[in-house]
């Protein structure tokens, strides 16, 4: 996962239009997040490296030690909502100024059945391998790899820089289900609380949103 991480944070860097070997000594925060962390299952043995390759908070480390960024290093799992947590607390950093330029994203690599098998065995996961979000018949959710990561400035910066604008983030919040059914067990009421305090936050009202993607 922090090879694939590598990857992507360079290329993002790229799209943006940074040369990411300038980075050095800039104050970058990086803000990336995994849940599973299975690839040292497969040391055939124990070296030095086994700890320092696959522990959660170096995903974060070595992405910042690569580039040379002195800005806030963090590594984040709060499982479904990890990437979007990364991209709060990266604003966040910016707005503070902690940071002057951010990465945020997530990366996740299924290389072990062990998760898979957990999760069907308290059913989660569907068993028809299909996503219906808002639907009456859902069944579960399914399981998928993948790496993304975004590169975040203040807007006067970004306008300042003459960089390339894709998106402009307006207000994020976040929180937690607290005491519902159940640990794994979503709350509707948390989940209206924190959309209501997103809003709340850029400033605009439900009715002038015009697309919504969801986990």
């Amino acid at each position: 996962q922090q090879r694939v991480l590598l990857e992507v944070a360079w290329e993002a860097l790229e799209h943006a239009g940074l040369a990411p070997d300038r980075l050095r000594g800039k104050r970058g925060g990086v803000f990336v997040g995994a849940m599973n962390l299975e690839y040292g299952q497969f040391a055939p043995t124990i070296t030095p490296f086994v700890g320092s390759g696959n522990a959660l908070s170096v995903l974060s480390g070595r992405l910042a030690y690569v580039l040379g960024l002195e800005g806030p290093a963090i590594s984040v799992d709060t499982a479904c909502s990890t990437s979007l947590a990364t991209i709060h607390l990266a604003a966040q950093s910016l707005r503070s100024g902690d940071s002057d330029m951010a990465l945020a994203g997530g990366v996740n690599l299924i290389l072990s059945p062990a998760t898979t098998i957990a999760e069907s065995q308290a059913r989660m996961l569907s068993p028809t391998g299909r996503c219906r979000a808002f639907d009456a018949d859902a069944d579960g959710y399914v399981r998928s790899e993948g790496c993304a990561v975004i590169v975040l400035k203040r807007m006067s910066d970004a306008v300042a820089d003459r960089d390339p604008i894709l998106g402009v983030i307006r207000g994020s919040a976040m929180n937690q289900d607290g005491r519902s059914q159940g640990l794994t067990a979503p709350n509707g009421q948390s989940q209206r609380d924190v959309m209501r305090r997103a809003l709340t936050a850029a400033g605009c009202a439900a009715n002038e949103i015009g697309f919504v993607e969801a986990h």
